[in-house]
């Protein structure tokens, strides 16, 4: 009756009788009659294999991708270039079948993968230690808020509001289920306000987390933060870009406890909205308390080298009373993706892409300025993304720009309701100059 479930009608039989009933709807004696549906769901009669290519097919034509518009959007998920060894070597079926190193003894391939991936992400964040990977940059820094609201004295997490809003939302989530109170601070011209963060900060502070660059692009300074974090015994945490670490100030030169962010940037396509991975580095200090796994490198019985997993905080693998996290997941493709990026680069070819994205977003301000119809809101240092304020409303704007083959930038005010007309606009390497001058022509012929 139902082709896609293996068991024959012998294998059903034999299997009623050793459990000594006879039907399968036996095994549903518990759920209440009057609950059930009584009766076959209500969905199209069967198709054949190439009858449901072509329905999903038409499905899936109904979106727009990148391929088909010029990218100008970010805010959280970036439209970059990906190196075509990086699909190559996730496609061996000896990665792509991989998930997760429950029996490392015998997932050395896998363990050496997470391991590189490690000390990358260290070495990109200035950190001494990373775990494997996590969800998302959301997740991620959320498990750094829970990290310091079980490890320090206090009651409070300090976020800035200038932090990804859907970053905000997910800790705020997992802070209200562990019984911590988060404060969010305002923004003043486009950055965190020190003066309220100063306030705000005293003994009952865990954590001050700001991220930079930040949801609005802009750059930000973390070193009067750090120092407001610390002298109130508080982790400092910064969410950070990881391609704008390849030219910018890392965390551990600020002196960050713990970094956290977003690793899509790092060989992994837009994937309508996922799957991402989260990355976490953190000081020797935090060490011992974070979530997760670490991988650490080590020789066998024969001298040689070999790889182990260590540290490991999961209550899947020690007391349930001693886990830091139940976590229960690295993103290893994606990881690997990223360790794959990385290693495909190296740190000139990091750089490249971080420098070439800041002058191609610069250009492209100006250039949108220069056409009279759009007028610039901060004055700080900005990476790839960057806001303007325009007469014309976003949405309209953007309606109008799809139809010339643009995804044009985001509507602020879907989580600023006070910032009307102000549009998010995003260039990475990966647009060309005509690309840009085509956005600009695009924008003097719309009606406004």
């Amino acid at each position: 009756m139902f082709p896609y479930i293996p068991n024959t009608e012998q294998d059903e039989k034999e299997m009623l009788e050793v459990l000594g009933i006879d039907s399968v709807d036996r095994l549903f004696d518990d759920i209440p009659a009057d609950i059930k549906l009584g009766r076959r769901l209500n969905i199209n009669p069967p198709m054949s294999e190439t009858e449901v290519a072509k329905k999903i097919k038409s499905i899936a034509n109904k979106n727009l991708c990148t391929d088909e518009l010029v990218c100008f959007r970010g805010a959280g998920a970036y439209d970059h270039s990906i190196p075509s060894v990086v699909r190559h070597l996730i496609s061996r079926s000896e990665f792509y079948t991989a998930y997760t190193p429950y029996q490392p003894e015998i997932s050395q391939g896998t363990l050496q993968a997470i391991f590189e991936y490690q000390t990358m992400i260290a070495n990109l964040t200035g950190l001494e230690v990373s775990n494997a990977s996590m969800y998302d940059g959301a997740s991620a820094t959320a498990e750094a808020a829970m990290l310091a609201a079980a490890n320090q004295k206090g009651d409070t997490v300090v976020i800035s509001e200038t932090v990804h809003p859907h970053t905000r939302e997910v800790v705020k989530t997992y802070m209200r289920f562990y019984g911590t109170k988060v404060v969010e601070i305002p923004a003043k011209d486009g950055v965190t306000d020190m003066d309220a963060l100063k306030a705000a900060v005293n003994g009952d502070t865990v954590a001050v987390i700001i991220q930079t660059p930040n949801f609005f692009g802009l750059i930000e300074d973390c070193t009067e933060a750090v120092e407001i974090a610390h002298a109130n015994k508080a982790l400092f945490v910064m969410n950070v870009d990881p391609i704008s670490l390849g030219m910018l100030k890392t965390p551990g030169e600020y002196g960050a406890d713990i970094a956290v962010g977003e690793g899509q940037v790092l060989g992994n396509g837009l994937n309508y909205g996922g799957p991402y991975l989260g990355f976490m580095a953190a000081n020797n200090k935090q060490m011992r308390k974070m979530p997760g796994r670490i991988v650490g490198q080590t020789l066998d019985l024969d001298g040689k080298r070999a790889f182990t997993l260590t540290l490991q905080a999961r209550e899947q693998h020690i007391r349930r009373d001693k886990a830091t996290s139940n976590i229960c997941s690295n993103q290893a493709l994606n990881a690997l993706c990223a360790t794959i990026y990385l290693s495909a680069l190296g740190k000139d070819g990091l750089y490249e892409v971080a420098e070439a994205s800041a002058k191609k977003a610069y250009y492209a301000y100006n250039k949108l300025i220069a056409t009279g119809k759009f007028r610039p809101v901060y004055n700080g240092p900005f990476f790839r993304e960057f806001v303007l304020e325009t007469d014309i409303d976003v949405d309209n704007l953007n309606a109008q720009l799809a139809k010339k083959g643009f995804l044009g930038g985001y509507n602020l005010k879907k989580d600023y309701p006070s910032d009307k007309n102000l549009v998010l606009f995003c260039v990475t390497e990966k647009r060309t100059i005509e690309e840009i001058d085509c956005l600009v022509k695009a924008m003097e012929e719309i009606s406004w």
